[in-house]
C-alpha cells in the first residue's frame, strides 16, 4: 500500500499586545534597531557576524514597527475627528 502523507496543520495566531505602547515609544524602539541592524550589516561586511540572519529578523522587525507606528497615527487621527 501506498504510505500516507500526514501533515501537522500550522496555527498562525495573530500576536496580540500584551502593553500599549505610545508612538514615542515606538519610535525609539524602531531608532534602536535601525542602529541594530546597521551595526549588523557592518559585522557582516567585516566578517565578524556569526548568524546573518540577524539582518533579515532585524528587517522585518523594523517593518513591524513602521506598522505599529503607521497605525497609532492612523487610530490618533480617527479619534480626533
Amino acid at each position: 500500500m501506498a504510505d500516507v502523507k500526514t501533515t501537522k496543520a500550522k496555527t498562525t495566531a495573530a500576536k496580540k499586545a500584551t502593553e500599549v505602547k505610545t508612538i514615542a515609544d515606538l519610535r525609539s524602539e524602531l531608532v534602536a534597531k535601525t542602529t541594530d541592524l546597521l551595526q549588523a550589516r557592518r559585522g557582516n561586511a567585516a566578517g565578524e557576524l556569526t548568524n546573518p540572519r540577524v539582518i533579515t529578523a532585524t528587517r522585518k522587525e523594523i517593518a513591524r514597527l513602521n506598522t505599529a507606528i503607521r497605525a497609532a497615527e492612523i487610530a490618533e487621527l480617527k479619534e480626533n475627528k
